[in-house]
């Protein structure tokens, strides 16, 4: 082989000094981590057992629970959509297709599978598509029906203004 090193996965070597070896905790006074290793004398931190939970203060009312509690918080009520715009719909179908959330996974449109799927009015369309969504806008659903297609809202949910 010649001076010109071959370059590869498999030829990948950790710079000098770049690994180091693991502190040897509590293997006797010459090591310089014997006796305490490294814990200090007393105190519930001492011993392997004697760890805390992030923000506990040792029983006094904790710093989270202190402050007031201030404005309005909707994440237990809020409605998580992937969103699906019309002219990204209208490059990937031909006109009389059906396009439902499960067409949308397999063509790529929709990566989030476990989420639910809202059709948006931004781009073009000019062919007739048949389009099943959990939530549409109303711009979207403007331009389907201009097209000669048709709109279902799956799963009860109304067409969103």
């Amino acid at each position: 082989m010649s001076s010109i090193e071959v370059q590869g996965l498999h030829n990948l070597v950790a710079p000098h000094g770049a690994r180091h070896k693991p502190k040897r905790l509590g293997r006797g006074r010459a090591s310089g981590h014997g006796k305490t290793a490294g814990r200090g004398h007393k105190g519930q931190k001492k011993t392997k057992s004697g760890q805390v939970r992030p923000g506990f203060e040792g029983g006094q009312l904790p710093l989270a629970r202190r402050l007031p509690k201030r404005g309005f918080r909707n994440h237990d009520f809020r409605k998580d959509y992937t969103v699906v715009n019309v002219g990204r719909i209208a490059e990937r179908f031909a006109a009389g297709d059906m396009v439902d959330p499960i067409t949308l996974i397999e063509c790529g449109l929709v990566t989030q599978t476990r989420m639910k799927v809202k059709i948006l009015g931004t781009g073009d369309l000019a062919v007739k598509l048949t389009v099943k969504a959990h939530a549409i806008s109303a711009s979207a659903k403007a331009k389907i029906e201009a097209a000669g297609g048709t709109v279902e809202v799956l799963d009860g949910h109304k067409v969103s203004a």
